[in-house]
């Protein structure tokens, strides 16, 4: 659809007032563009996006507590075009270029805004990135994530990965297991196991992932499987690639 006549309710998330500013001013040559709410950090954008239900979405990556990646996985994208807006180095730009992802680096020029601006008018109907993946592939080689956010009606959990004991796949969603609860989370296993640090977790199965520190001991179970005892006492199947995998790492540790 041609973004000329049709009318657009943005949403401007950025904890840099001065950033809100520029691209407030910057809108203003466009009267099709409606600015429905500006959020200065995270949990405010997940709450408007829900209340303003917006077409176009100009997304800050980098703020506390809620990055832009966590508030594109806590929201309904559906029908909504999204510009990161950034300062990120030039190694995450590139998983933005993989992706296809509309974006400004800061600082950017009006050229350039106008640029991302008309392709994300006309980008309707191109795959929703996954919002879990892209963050994966923009982090520098070596680092993984440190906690993961998990929306459960209008409530925001995060949940520090080294307080996970294990993940389990259930069809389109994971069950995160964290001091005594479960929280379920839409992401594929595969999709977790990209953001986690492969030290310290491993797929054990093709349906789980488990912490290492809570893995108590392994024990056989029937003929040719196992099954692993963690610490608080739950117990988990192990298939053949997944007990090479950890008893390697096992050993390593050591």
């Amino acid at each position: 659809m041609n973004g000329g006549k049709r009318k657009w309710k943005a949403l401007i998330v950025d904890d840099e007032e001065l950033a809100r500013k520029l691209l407030r001013e910057m809108l203003s040559s466009h009267p099709e563009i409606e600015i429905a709410a500006e959020c200065g950090n995270g949990m405010e954008a997940v709450k408007a996006a829900g209340e303003h239900k917006p077409d176009l979405l100009f997304l800050d990556v980098q703020m506390p507590k809620l990055t832009g990646f966590d508030v594109l996985e806590l929201v309904d994208r559906s029908g909504v075009a999204t510009i990161f807006v950034t300062a990120f180095d030039q190694y995450a730009m590139k998983a933005f270029d993989v992706h296809a992802v509309d974006y400004l680096l800061k600082p950017f020029s009006r050229e350039r805004f106008e640029a991302a601006l008309e392709r994300a008018k006309t980008q309707e109907g191109r795959k929703q990135v996954d919002a879990a993946e892209l963050a994966a592939a923009s982090r520098p080689a070596g680092q993984y994530a440190e906690r993961i956010v998990v929306k459960d009606g209008t409530k925001v959990s995060l949940i520090a990965v080294n307080k996970l004991d294990y993940a389990e796949a259930l069809d389109d969603y994971v069950s995160l297991v964290s001091e005594g609860k479960k929280h379920l989370k839409q992401q594929t296993i595969s999709g977790l196991e990209l953001a986690l640090d492969p030290a310290q977790f491993v797929r054990i199965h093709r349906s789980y992932i488990v912490n290492l520190e809570r893995v108590a001991r392994i024990e056989p179970y029937g003929k040719d499987s196992k099954v692993a005892i963690l610490a608080s006492g739950a117990r988990l199947p192990v298939s053949r690639a997944g007990y090479a995998r950890l008893k390697t790492l096992l050993e390593e540790k050591q």
